[in-house]
């Protein structure tokens, strides 16, 4: 029944991203943005007018067109930094670099991620050790380097009504348990708590911290979740909305996080999952 109704839907077209300038004059950094979700996140920013960052650990010639891709299709300014954001004196020289460049920050997408999966009893302290420095710790040394910038520069009206808004790349699994990753629900659980707590914080100098919580997304990364009429049949038994999420869904909501019409959001989760999060094994009563 649930393949049925799937295709008996018509396929997303989202609408174009293309001059949606909320974001004019600002600066911004994202994490991971080489490819996949970061990727879609950094174009977006620039289509609403924001000069970007592109940073990367791995692979520099994805990375310089992920630059390119922002420059030709958004008239911004765009560079690519590598970093490893589990390093601090790798986050520090990407942050000096970024300042000779732009300036300043306004804008920090916390998006660089990765997955080490095993069953529980044979995880290697390697394996979690890993995770939880790129996913927890990466995130933690990049916002406290933007959040001294952000107190450092205040408020500039003519900018933003924020002196700084932080985007924590989260997950539904904060919340929704998954075996055979336990340490990656465990760093994003993590993230989670540090967003809300960091915006506790540091709400008195104007500064915003939120997160945003993918669901089951287009990309090359869970390919063998979707790559099948099969597979995709049976991804969709978690998705109640019945289509996989793209990148460029991402995207918008982390524009909208970033932009003024957001400015009295702060410190939530913004799961962008299409009902994943809805208990969806329940929705023929249990």
């Amino acid at each position: 029944m649930i393949s049925d109704a799937t295709e008996s839907l018509p396929p997303v077209v989202l609408p174009s991203l293309e001059r949606t300038p909320v974001l004019t004059g600002q600066k911004a950094l994202v994490t991971g943005a080489s490819s996949g979700i970061g990727r879609q996140v950094a174009i977006a920013l620039g289509h609403a007018g924001a000069d970007v960052v592109v940073n990367y650990v791995t692979d520099p010639d994805k990375a310089d067109e992920t630059v390119q891709e922002i420059e030709r299709r958004c008239g911004v300014r765009a560079m690519a930094i590598q970093a490893d954001v589990s390093n601090e004196g790798q986050v520090q020289a990407m942050f000096r670099a970024m300042m000779d460049a732009f300036g300043t920050i306004d804008i920090l997408v916390n998006n660089a991620g990765l997955q080490k999966d095993a069953p529980f009893d044979e995880l290697t302290l390697d394996q979690w050790n890993k995770v939880i420095d790129v996913n927890l710790t990466g995130q933690f040394l990049c916002a406290r380097e933007a959040v001294r910038e952000f107190k450092r520069k205040g408020v500039v009206a003519d900018v933003s009504c924020a002196a700084g808004k932080i985007i924590c790349m989260s997950s539904v699994h904060d919340i929704i348990p998954w075996a055979g990753h336990v340490n990656y629900a465990a760093s994003k659980g993590g993230v989670m708590l540090m967003m809300k707590s960091v915006a506790q914080e540091v709400a008195k100098w104007r500064i915003r911290v939120n997160a945003i919580s993918p669901g089951a997304i287009r990309t090359p990364i869970n390919m063998d979740a979707w790559s099948t009429p099969e597979a995709y049949a049976e991804l969709m038994k978690l998705v109640p909305y019945k289509r996989i999420g793209e990148p460029d869904d991402i995207g918008r909501a982390a524009v909208w996080l970033a932009s003024d019409y957001s400015d009295y959001i702060n410190g939530i989760c913004l799961y962008v999952d299409g009902g994943m999060t809805l208990y969806p094994g329940f929705e023929t009563g249990g």
